[in-house]
């Protein structure tokens, strides 16, 4: 059941309008009242920790209560957050320069932050990397990241002048140039997966479950900036379902390439393991982690880290057939660590 302060925090902070919006249309799809819609929410709020989002994109109106209760919601998300996680550290998996330093060894890549660095340094850097990326240092959702080509301006002080002209501080990576398997299936962005972990209180290390991100018409993979996501059995690092966009299209095959994503295996999948279950104890204070790893032509390395690991994607109604999410993976998480004190 979800904590009572959750509750009414969520209360407070509640978009009213949006939830109508919410129940109106549910209540044209399903023809169930908008007063039985309501209720119904408020409810799985209580038990569930679920918000009229989690209602509405779960699909919940057309599950039982025991199928609800395998879902991870978002209260239910944030309650875990809280347990793991020692919010004084998030600054280490918000900041890439700070990432990237701590986990320097998983990261593998050159990388430089443009308003701490040297002229000098930055030009060393430019002329060492011809093409790469540059990243807002706090960004989130794959905003403001841009791909420079040096050849592209007409020399290094202009590059420089443009990271500098907006007022933002910019990182500065070496390409990762990803393996030839998954560069196949979509080679304008770097495609990763979002490797979900806990290291329980006997510092054993749990991989929840795995999410294949695949960009789709520009350099990022998000799903919130158009790109797609499908699951992935996390032992055998099989693509085992379509993937899907943020508008519910489904592709069985990239429309780009036409190459197959459902059933892709991904090379080296022990590696990637390996790498973010090691990975799980560089900061302690931090140990519920959404990992991004990319596959690339020196193996499996990461890409960011995130404190805060989304719930949505990982159980969308077209990847749930069988309409159970994922919470019983986290509960047999947690039922190991029980048995083992």
């Amino acid at each position: 059941m979800a904590s009572i302060k959750y509750l009414i925090k969520r209360l407070s902070k509640m978009d009213y309008g949006n939830m109508i919006k919410k129940i109106n249309s549910i209540h044209k799809k399903t023809g169930k009242g908008r007063i039985y819609i309501f209720n119904d929410m408020r409810k799985c709020a209580v038990k569930y920790g679920a918000g009229y989002s989690d209602y509405d994109l779960f699909e919940m109106y057309n599950l039982s209560d025991k199928e609800r209760d395998t879902y991870i919601t978002r209260g239910r998300n944030n309650d875990l957050v809280k347990k793991y996680n020692n919010q004084e550290y998030n600054h280490i998996f918000r900041n890439k320069i700070e990432f990237n330093t701590n986990f320097k060894e998983y990261v593998k890549r050159d990388f430089i932050e443009v308003n701490t660095a040297s002229k000098e340094d930055l030009k060393k850097f430019m002329k060492k990397h011809k093409v790469f990326m540059a990243k807002p240092i706090s960004g989130t959702c794959g905003k403001g990241i841009e791909k420079i080509d040096i050849n592209d301006y007409k020399n290094l002080d202009e590059i420089t002048d443009y990271l500098t002209s907006d007022g933002m501080n910019y990182e500065l990576e070496e390409l990762i140039i990803q393996c030839n398997e998954v560069n196949k299936i979509y080679d304008s962005s770097i495609n990763t997966v979002r490797i979900v972990t806990i290291l329980d209180d006997n510092k054993t290390p749990h991989v929840i479950c795995a999410y294949f991100r695949i960009g789709n018409g520009k350099y990022v993979d998000n799903f919130n900036s158009g790109g797609m996501v499908a699951p992935v059995d996390e032992e055998t690092g099989i693509v085992i379902d379509k993937a899907i966009d943020k508008n519910k299209n489904l592709y069985e095959h990239h429309p780009a390439t036409n190459n197959k994503i459902k059933g892709f295996k991904f090379p080296d999948w022990e590696k990637a393991l390996d790498l973010v279950k090691k990975a799980s104890f560089e900061v302690p204070e931090m140990r519920y982690i959404g990992w991004d790893v990319c596959f690339s032509n020196k193996g499996p390395v990461l890409v960011e880290g995130n404190e805060y690991p989304g719930h949505d994607i990982y159980q969308l109604p077209e990847h749930t057939h069988n309409k159970v999410g994922i919470w019983p993976k986290f509960t047999k998480a947690f039922n190991d660590e029980k048995s083992k004190k």
